[in-house]
């Protein structure tokens, strides 16, 4: 292997003219390596490590995997904790905050301290935790690990700081807030139930106080047994047992009765003064059969009582239906009187909650909204109607609506283009919204001054394309188009596609996008192109399908008669100094005639078909199946509106499409591109053809393995399994029999084609697979009139310049180290009237090497990166003048060119999980963090770099995290998040009536001090919980610290760090003197003791 990879760099660097020896023999991985040049570069540099940080910014989306809901009716915000341990917290838009406990235990249950800016988290790994939500980043203050129990229920009374925490084994503690120690005071399971009863009554799923008197705790079991326990007397004011198991329950304001749910789909309804047997029960979807009995009727998860001022109270409750009814989906059931209302969820309910005006339980709650939380949703009912209409949600929440294929991040994009696409997707709005305010009000949130315009794009699997204004880290959807509109829709089961692509056979591969021409480009997982122009009119349009036969295997080009049958391949004799002209024949003759199997995957729309204004498609390109076999995916695309031209590439070879004349200038297989060029001696391919899997696509999946890349199809992944695997064994001299040279990336530009080029002309620079940078020139005519006309004339493949691994990125610099943007057409629109007085012209926008750069003449520089190696070279002497080797033991899987500080880098993900970036043009490295430690396969497939020092990538199947890795953007992050806490004054409590407050006011004051303190309760076993200081206060100073202060507070930070751990080690040594004096003491003691003591007295 290391003699393979040092005949690569031979080859690359000691063609003629080139000046010097291979570049990466000598020099130790990670290293830069300078070369004399022929010409002096001189590039400043203004780009070093400190401007450079790794952080997240900002987590969009619907949290994964949801688990619990906490909502604070005086700062209304909203808490949703997850599977993974994560928990979302929302209010306002803007306000949106992502906490993640270190554990990754699931969370069990959220309580908020209202209008406290806290929030407690309880965990699966039977920790509790407290949140400080007054800063920006919410911090752990305090955890609470339990030892001996399971956490299975908490409840935390409004303005109490004891947290009531029930456990598997039936017992109830009580947790002190502020200290987060537990209380001595304990309710065990024995003493709640009556000693006679002879069953263990099952894990606590209910505790509330008391309306009425908060020093009266109700505790529910979940075999059916109801305790109201007294706090102050230390027991059971009453007991009841129901035969059938609780979910939940909840009281009526004035604390005189409550209701409960339970397994069997019926509600109870018991009353404090009779609580030998439920006053009421009810089973709200069980209908009595022929026979008198009910039917059999799902559990009623959960319930809630809440009364209203002026009307019959409302019963808000999940699930509960007969079971007959099969196939029913998920119901909200809300009961107001005598009206009874289903509502039909798309999802599985995970939780509800009613949110009401009054934080007080004692009085009447008028409840305004339920919040649902669903498996894949989060939706919000309003109660104020009788309809129920659902609140619009200002949170993208359907990011997921079918999963995500890939991902496109621009920043910095023209002005103008967010308020266009906006304008043109609020036409196909969803109406029978509440027309109320969005009830999850709270925090506040400024638009910061770091702000540019910034588009997310997103594919799918169903072939929707969305587009996301995503600027000012929030996310807000502007534009949604169908692909799939374009094509007939398949018959199931019928036909070729279904045979390649059951289930989405539209799925989004790749996006290209130009924001200033606004073209746009799909590839598709049936090997489909869609090219789309922008229009703010609705037309009637005909979409153009070209199809191409891109199935060439090196043993399929074997004899010249062979060639004249399939016209799109260039002779291999062609490859002359002048350009050769490829002269394609009609699409519909492209097929043989014998060949049935020639068809593509899909059908494309034949007829006129009316588009609405916005993107709509004009041509359809498809490769075709071949000898039974079907096409092989498109890995690589490039579109220059500039130019009119759309390059693609597979396994099998290269494409070039003119979309202006709708024509195929070039279909060619990777073998041909070289001609006489070829660095490799390539030995005769086996006949067997490897049919291609097309799994994966759609299944991001979420498994938290280390991926095996080898297998992912990814655009590279043909190549990959062949040119990195590890039990590789090749031949210096020859290319594996089994390897497939793949087009991994296409890039038009202003460049020279071969070295004794004086002026550039465009280029498309082509990559493989296996290190190959193939430089193709053409002649495109430059005249409006006669570009419509005239074809496109493509030279033979100029320079070849070789790499280590597969190619996956080029960019262009000049000589003074500025990007070079490709050319654009300025965007126009095709749609608009025709004005006799001013003839539309096509406006052309050109970056040429040449003309920014009079102080050092001609030429550009040429950044190339691959999976394990990146080179600068020097155009058009193709002289390499840096090189750096990125990685040895992973790979690179994305690689860009961004702008960073007012300068540009090349910024790296790689396999292993880092994130690096390197200056440019010298290739030092600047920044690597391992960021990522397990890399799946969904994080592989949507993890991109733009502009702006941001990045992004797919951290659940549902959510988007945006990252930066530029310092000053984490510098100013705290001024761009929105703050969680604002100060309320709380809410007074009704006034209770002169009377009953002068004669009955003491019966209810209630000191819960005086009962769970230490001073009353004592200390709690130390072996049942374990207290861990959390780093809320630390993380405060940390994120608050930046610039020069930054610096100074981390310094304190370190002192104060360094003080507490003295202070530990002087408490420790303190505690060793004591016991050193007692182990003395006691061994004085003895020996005064046996002094007198005869031997045989022992």
């Amino acid at each position: 292997m290391k003699k393979f990879r040092k005949v690569l760099d031979g080859l690359t660097t000691s063609s003629p003219g080139g000046t010097m020896g291979s570049p990466s023999c000598g020099s130790a991985a990670g290293t830069p390596t300078a070369a004399p040049t022929p010409r002096e570069i001189d590039v400043q540099e203004t780009l070093v490590s400190e401007n450079f940080q790794l952080c997240k910014t900002v987590r969009h989306g619907f949290p994964y995997q949801p688990t619990a809901l906490a909502f604070d009716p005086v700062q209304k915000i909203l808490a949703i904790g997850s599977r993974s341990g994560g928990v979302r917290i929302l209010g306002r838009p803007g306000v949106d905050c992502f906490c993640q406990h270190e554990s990754g235990a699931a969370v069990l249950q959220l309580q908020f301290l209202i209008n406290e800016g806290a929030l407690v988290t309880a965990c699966a790994d039977d920790t509790l935790h407290l949140w400080n939500l007054r800063q920006r980043r919410p911090a752990v203050l305090h955890s609470l690990k339990f030892n001996r129990e399971r956490i299975t229920f908490c409840h935390l009374p409004f303005q109490s700081k004891w947290l009531y925490v029930g456990t598997e084994r039936g017992n109830t503690h009580i947790v002190n807030i502020e200290s987060f120690i537990l209380s001595g005071y304990v309710i065990m399971w024995n003493k709640a139930i009556e000693l006679s009863t002879k069953t263990h009554p099952g894990p606590v799923v209910h505790l509330s106080d008391s309306p009425k008197d908060e020093g009266k705790l109700l505790i529910g079991f979940e075999s059916g047994t109801v305790v109201q326990w007294d706090l102050r007397v230390k027991k059971a004011d009453f007991r009841i047992y129901y035969d059938e198991a609780i979910h939940s329950v909840g009281w009526h304001h004035e604390g005189k009765q409550f209701m409960c749910s339970h397994s069997d789909g019926s509600l109870t309804m018991w009353n404090l003064r009779n609580t030998t047997k439920p006053f009421q029960v009810t089973f709200p979807h069980g209908k009595i059969q022929k026979d008198g009995r009910k039917e059999s009727c799902k559990p009623i998860l959960k319930v809630e009582y809440k009364t209203c001022r002026n009307s019959e109270p409302f019963i808000i409750f999940s699930g509960g239906l007969s079971y007959d009814k099969a196939g029913r989906r998920p119901t909200l059931t809300i009961m107001h009187g005598k009206a009874i209302t289903v509502l039909e969820m798309d999802y599985p309910i995970v939780e509800f909650m009613a949110l009401c005006e009054t934080p007080y339980n004692n009085e009447v709650q008028e409840p305004y909204a339920v919040v649902v939380l669903l498996e894949k949703d989060l939706i919000v009912v309003d109660l104020t109607q009788s309809n129920f209409p659902v609140f619009e949600n200002p949170y993208p929440m359907d990011i997921h609506e079918s999963p995500v294929t890939c991902t496109a991040y621009f920043a910095e994009c023209p002005p103008d283009i967010i308020p266009i696409l906006y304008s043109i997707g609020a036409k196909h709005k969803k109406t029978g919204y509440s027309q109320k305010e969005w009830p999850i009000a709270g925090g506040t949130w400024t638009l910061g001054s770091h702000t540019y315009p910034e588009i997310i794009i997103t594919g799918h699997a169903d072939g929707s394309i969305k587009f996301w204004d995503a600027s000012a880290i929030t996310l807000q959807m502007l534009y949604k188009l169908k692909t799939s509109k374009a094509f007939e829709k398949p018959k199931q089961g019928e036909g070729r596609a279904a045979e390649l692509v059951e289930e989405d056979p539209f799925a989004v591969q790749m996006v290209s996008w130009c924001p200033q021409s606004r073209i746009f480009c799909v590839v598709g997982i049936s090997a489909h192109i869609i090219l789309y122009r922008f229009s703010k009119y609705d037309a009637n349009t005909q979409i153009v399908s070209l199809e191409v036969r891109l199935q060439c295997e090196s043993e399929d080009v074997i004899s010249p008669s062979e060639n004249e049958n399939n016209p799109c391949f260039t002779e291999s004799g062609s490859h002359s100094p002048q350009p050769h002209q490829q002269h394609p024949p009609s699409p519909g003759s492209r097929t043989p005639e014998g060949n049935k199997d020639s068809i593509p995957c899909l059908k494309v729309k034949d007829r006129m078909v009316r588009v609405p204004p916005g993107y709509q498609a004009e041509l359809v390109i498809q490769l075709l199946w071949v000898d039974g076999e079907p096409p092989q995916q498109i890995t690589s695309l490039d579109v220059n509106s500039a130019y009119g031209l759309l390059a693609f590439g597979n396994c099998n070879g290269l494409a070039v499409v003119d979309y202006m004349q709708k024509t195929i200038l070039l279909c060619v297989s990777t073998l041909d591109l070289y001609g006489a060029a070829d660095p490799y001696q390539r030995l005769t391919r086996s006949p067997r053809r490897n049919r291609q899997s097309t799994s994966g696509l759609t299944e991001l999946s979420d498994n938290q393995q280390s991926i095996d890349m080898e297998r992912s199809k990814s655009p590279t992944s043909e190549s990959r399994e062949n040119s990195f695997s590890r039990s590789r064994s090749s031949s210096v001299s020859s290319i594996d029999r089994d390897t497939k040279e793949a087009i991994t990336t296409l890039q038009f530009g202003e460049s020279y084609g071969r070295k004794n080029d004086a002026v550039p002309t465009p280029c498309l620079w082509v990559g493989t697979s296996l290190g190959v940078v193939l430089l193709i020139p053409m002649s495109i005519p430059t005249d409006q009139e006669e570009r419509m006309e005239e074809p496109v004339t493509i030279g033979p493949s100029g320079a070849v310049l070789m790499l280590k691994g597969s190619i996956l990125r080029f960019s262009f610099l000049d000589c003074m180290g500025a990007l070079l943007q490709s050319p654009y057409e300025v965007w126009r629109d095709p749609n608009a009237p025709e004005d006799p007085d001013r003839p539309r012209k096509r406006k052309l926008v050109h970056f040429s090497p040449s003309s920014s750069q009079d102080t050092c003449g001609d030429g550009h520089l040429a950044v190339v990166c691959s999976e394990r190696q990146a080179k600068v070279f020097l155009m058009p002497s193709q002289s390499c003048l840096f090189v750096h080797n990125i990685t040895e033991s992973s790979f690179v899987l994305r690689a860009d060119v961004v702008s960073v500080s007012n300068s540009v880098c090349l910024a790296c993900f790689c396999a292993n999980g880092h994130v690096m970036t390197l200056s440019l043009p010298s290739l030092r490295p600047l920044m690597d963090i391992n960021y990522l430690p397990l890399t799946d396969m969904r994080i592989a497939r949507t993890f991109c770099f733009t502009n702006g020092g941001q990045a992004l990538y797919l951290s659940s199947p549902t959510e988007i995290q945006r990252i930066t890795y530029s310092q000053e953007m984490c510098d100013n992050l705290q001024e761009m998040l929105g703050e969680l806490f604002t100060p309320i004054e709380t809410p007074e409590a009704q006034n209770r009536g002169f009377l009953k407050g002068f004669f009955g006011g003491n019966a209810n004051t209630f000191d819960r001090e005086e009962l769970f303190g230490e001073a009353a309760a004592g200390k709690a076993s130390r072996s049942l919980a374990q207290h861990i200081p959390g780093q809320g206060g630390m993380e405060g100073m940390k994120v608050a610290a930046s610039g020069v202060v930054g610096d100074l507070a981390r310094a304190r930070i370190a002192l104060d760090e360094r003080g507490q751990r003295l202070g530990e080690l002087e408490e420790r040594t303190a505690l060793m003197m004591t016991s050193a004096e007692t182990f003395s003491k006691h061994a004085h003691e003895l020996m005064l003791k046996c002094k007198d003591k005869k031997w045989y007295q022992f």
